[in-house]
């Protein structure tokens, strides 16, 4: 093991921090600029003065380092509950402090790079005497006699080039920290000099380590260890702390990442193992066995760049993305954009996000086997987000795609777009949620106090736009054409027209709404266009027409199970910065969106959904209480399964992400195309329910079982104008439901669908079916069994209008008082019936009944 010396400040820097800066001028304008003095004729006496006016102040300061995200995860490889998913750099480095280095590294660094480091001020004079020679016989500046201190000046700028924000900056700024010219070195001489005055020779070494460019847009002996030997900066062995030290002369034509490099590379290892022997930093032995060991394929072990959400964790690219898109948005990052993005390129944050693994990799999972990438005959595609209620946590974002957004794209299986956010996030236009959208026409007709078992007109039809109201963009006019996926008919409770996901029922309320807050209470509880644009009000919407974004959807859904309270979605946690300073993440922005009321009586309706179809096939059956809402598009090209509890809201998209395939017609893993949606939520679910269980949803609302629905009314024994007239200036809708059998006058009101008590919409179709005229109550004919024959009884019975008589016979004793007589009839006496209605008349007879 190397005897390494400790870094300290030598004679000749004591010296120089007392004889000051113009005394020391004199040395290093005569040793620089002598060829420039011959030239121009300035006078030695004048550099002075130049020399004196040049700066002295500069700041090592932080170099632009890696930043890493990491994810929660209680799985092998965490650490204290997290994992790492992705790493993100304009530089890949990664500060280390001095004892964090191998001895070898820093001993190789100042035998080969500067041996008189621990004795000079910042400015060596032996190398400087020897660059004068130089320069007076090549007249000009060909050597600057740089020590470490003077190349830490020079990366210094270098860096700060390096940070400007546009190309034409950074390069200009480049070209002037790099040019080789009198002012140039000479401020770098004395900028070194106050470097030496201001840090410790530990200081400024390990600053040198940090910045060194090794090649490869690799920064700093962690990387550089990192990227070529896969260890660590403190683990290098003698021969690789050479062989890295190698580098930063010529980073392009001595780094590692290319074999083409290494036997340049090992050339200039072994002259600083020479001087590492020279002056005693390791022993013969150790020399000799470093020599022998060759810069090849098999002594040089890479690890390559993982830079960029594409070469991060595989389950967990798409949320890496969005976080990355996110970093605008970061006010711990800076007080503007502009400010943030500066911060996150200088980088060094260890950024803890919301991201669960223990539930996004068993949804990532489901995802690609029930929507896989490799799909090729279609554009399938498929988006899981999660939101965590009360706080707005994003636990999940899956897609179906592998993430890729470099220049070739990943291929056929490969995307750049998230689906599960908006544009200006991830690139995608969003989807129509289908039916999942009909939650806010139902919280809407909650918020005006009507109820869930009022009833509506479910029939498909066509309505008069001029029905539908709309504060936000006025009138409509034309007509509104819908129709039921299932043909269903007739008038259904509110409750049962959204279990059963009824169109007709849906427009039915919308007529009785105000369909600018059916909009309103869809983007107050979060749910955006993908495009940015407001959320459209037409009669459509309602069955959900607007293209909108998983990850807002699973917003709101967190929001009916969290009582009503939205939050908008956040991603960080938490951060610590590169001085190792605790930040807040992102903090909760919540808002009341719906009462609880409401919330509580939505859940209720919503419940029933998961004993509905195939919903049931989204249920983890694990006792945790959920709600659901499915969505379908018309043919079938977008799919939806939006669920919640009182932890979370899950929405789940599989589909088109351009065309039209109908999802019924596929499968995958045996599960036909409609039902791919259960599967995904039902696996993401399951995980969810596991750490973040749901409890009881509260009960509904008392006042919004029955709401201020117009109970119908009785109109029975009236006419059916007279029924008419009632109903329709009660607010309902009237249909005429034909005749019907019944004992009433004929013309009568029998009875109404919905019957008379019940709880219905103002708008609502109530039919009415009137009398035939045609039932009356059978007559007696039997008398006491022993007196009518068939004659007699036959009479009465076609007396009262009854004409469809027959006879009937039953088997008795000669002796017996009734042989002959009629005995009993069937239909009994007094029953009533219609006048057709067949009536048989039973004999008692001794023969046998033929």
């Amino acid at each position: 093991m190397s005897a390494q010396k400790n870094p300290r400040r030598g004679v000749v820097s004591a010296l120089a921090g007392l004889i000051g800066f113009s005394a020391l001028s004199g040395v290093l304008i005569t040793a620089m600029v002598a060829p420039a003095l011959a030239v121009t004729g300035v006078t030695a006496s004048s550099t002075i003065g130049i020399f004196d006016g040049l700066p002295d102040y500069l700041e090592i300061g932080q170099q632009p380092e890696r930043n890493t995200l990491y994810a929660q995860f209680t799985g092998k490889g965490n650490v204290d509950g997290y994992y790492p998913i992705a790493t993100i750099y304009d530089q890949n480095r990664q500060e280390v402090g001095y004892d964090e280095i191998s001895e070898y590294a820093l001993d190789a660094t100042i035998d080969g790079e500067d041996r008189r480091f621990v004795d000079h001020g910042g400015v060596d004079l032996t190398s400087l005497v020897r660059a004068a020679v130089d320069n007076v016989v090549s007249s000009g500046i060909e050597s600057g006699a740089s020590t470490l201190t003077m190349q830490l000046v020079k990366n210094l700028y270098i860096s700060e080039a390096e940070a400007l924000p546009t190309e034409d900056e950074r390069k200009a700024a480049y070209e002037e920290a790099a040019r080789k010219t009198f002012d140039r070195k000479l401020n770098e001489m004395k900028l070194a000099i106050g470097l030496e005055k201001r840090y410790t020779k530990k200081e400024i070494l390990t600053a040198y380590l940090n910045i060194a460019n090794f090649g490869n847009a690799t920064y700093g002996i962690q990387a550089a260890a990192q990227r070529y030997y896969s260890v660590s900066a403190k683990n290098l062995t003698l021969e690789q702390s050479a062989s890295l030290i190698a580098i930063v002369q010529e980073p392009s034509l001595r780094n590692l990442a290319n074999p083409d490099n290494f036997e340049a590379n090992q050339e200039r290892r072994n002259v600083i193992l020479v001087a590492m022997l020279d002056v005693g930093s390791i022993t013969q032995e150790e020399y000799d066995n470093a020599v022998a060991i060759p810069v090849d394929e098999e002594t040089v072990v890479p690890s390559p760049p993982k830079n960029g959400c594409t070469a991060g964790y595989e389950n967990a690219k798409w949320f890496c993305d969005y976080v990355v898109k996110s970093v605008k948005d970061f006010a711990f990052l800076g007080d503007t954009p502009e400010e943030r993005a500066a911060n996150w390129k200088q980088g060094g944050y260890k950024v803890y996000t919301t991201l669960d693994l223990d539930a996004q990799i068993p949804s990532q999972q489901a995802t690609w086997a029930y929507a896989p990438p490799s799909e090729t005959s279609y554009a399938l595609g498929s988006a899981t987000s999660t939101v965590e209620g009360g706080t707005g946590r994003v636990l999940v974002m899956a897609e179906n795609k592998k993430f890729n957004d470099t220049a070739d794209g990943g291929g056929v299986d490969a995307s750049a777009v998230n689906y599960n956010t908006s544009f200006e996030y991830g690139g995608s236009t969003g989807f129509q949620p289908g039916s999942a959208y009909k939650a806010f026409t139902l919280i809407e007709w909650l918020n005006q106090g009507k109820g869930i078992y009022e009833r509506v007109e479910g029939t498909a039809r066509t309505m008069q736009g001029s029905q539908f109201l709309d504060t936000c963009n006025g009138p409509y006019g034309g007509t509104v054409k819908f129709k039921n996926n299932g043909g269903e008919r007739g008038i259904y409770s509110v409750a049962e027209g959204t279990a059963e996901s009824i169109n007709g029922v849906f427009f039915s309320m919308a007529s009785q709404l105000d369909q600018c807050n059916i909009r309103n209470v869809a983007a107050s509880m979060g749910v955006e266009r993908a495009d940015g644009k407001d959320l459209e009000s037409f009669p459509s919407s309602v069955i959900g027409t607007n293209t909108v974004t998983p990850l807002s959807l699973a917003s709101a859904y967190a929001a009916i199970g969290a009582g009503g309270v939205w939050c908008e979605p956040i991603i960080v946690d938490r951060v610590i910065d590169a001085r190792n300073k605790e930040l807040n993440g992102q903090e909760k922005n919540c808002r009341q969106a719906i009462s609880p009321e409401v919330a509580a009586t939505t859940a209720f309706v919503l419940t029933e959904v998961l004993n509905r179809g195939n919903a049931r096939f989204a249920d983890p059956e694990d006792g945790i209480p959920m709600f659901a809402k499915t969505g379908t598009t018309d043919g079938a090209n977008q799919t939806w399964m939006a669920t919640g509890t009182t932890r979370y809201g899950t929405a789940t998209w599989v589909g088109n992400s351009i065309g039209d395939q109908d999802m019924s017609r596929v499968s995958y893993e045996g599960v036909q195309g409609y039902r791919l949606r259960h599967y995904i939520a039902k696996a993401t679910n399951a995980a969810l329910n596991t750490k973040y269980p749901g409890s009881a949803f509260g009960e509904p609302d008392s006042r919004l079982l029955t709401g201020s629905g117009t109970e119908v009314p009785d109109v029975r024994l009236q006419t059916l104008e007279q029924a008419k007239s009632v109903l329709v200036s009660l607010g309902f809708n009237f249909a005429d439901g034909g005749a019907v059998d019944s004992e009433l006058p004929a013309g009568q009101v029998v009875r109404t669908d919905p019957a008379a008590g019940t709880q219905s919409a103002a708008g609502a179709t109530v039919t009415v079916f009137t009398s035939k005229g045609n039932m009356k109550p059978l007559p007696d004919a039997v008398g006491d069994g022993e007196t009518n024959d068939f004659a007699t009884a036959q009479g009465i019975v076609n007396g009262a209008g009854f004409a469809n008589v027959s006879q009937g016979c039953v088997v008795v004793l000669p002796a017996d008082p009734r042989v002959d007589k009629v005995t009993s009839s069937n239909p009994a006496p007094g029953a009533v019936i219609t006048t057709g209605s067949a009536i048989t008349l039973v004999v008692a007879q001794v023969a046998p009944c033929p």
